[in-house]
């Protein structure tokens, strides 16, 4: 297993923020991830409009996962409504 570190931003309206962020829990854990710290870094103005939101709420997460594990969750985030923007970066050993 590798050690990942990831960034997703999601709407920050109560009941989006709650479902993407459930749906993001479930497919860490259903993927064979290891979530080691989760940090919530608030709710943001963003330098764009994406997805026609101006604001975003930026959650922290570093994982352990293998690559192909990572390539799935990828194109299951690219699915998702409730997430604005999401990068994983794989960390230096």
């Amino acid at each position: 297993m590798r050690a990942y570190e990831a960034v997703l931003i999601f709407r920050p309206e109560g009941d989006l923020l709650a479902g993407g962020r459930e749906f993001v829990k479930t497919l860490f854990s259903g993927g064979g991830c290891k979530v080691l710290k989760e940090e919530d870094m608030g709710d943001r103005l963003l330098a764009y409009a994406v997805k026609k939101s101006k604001r975003g709420f930026y959650v922290f997460y570093e994982l352990e996962a293998e690559p192909e594990s990572i390539h799935a969750m990828d194109k299951a985030l690219k699915l998702r409504n409730e997430i604005l923007k999401y990068l994983f970066i794989r960390k230096e050993e």
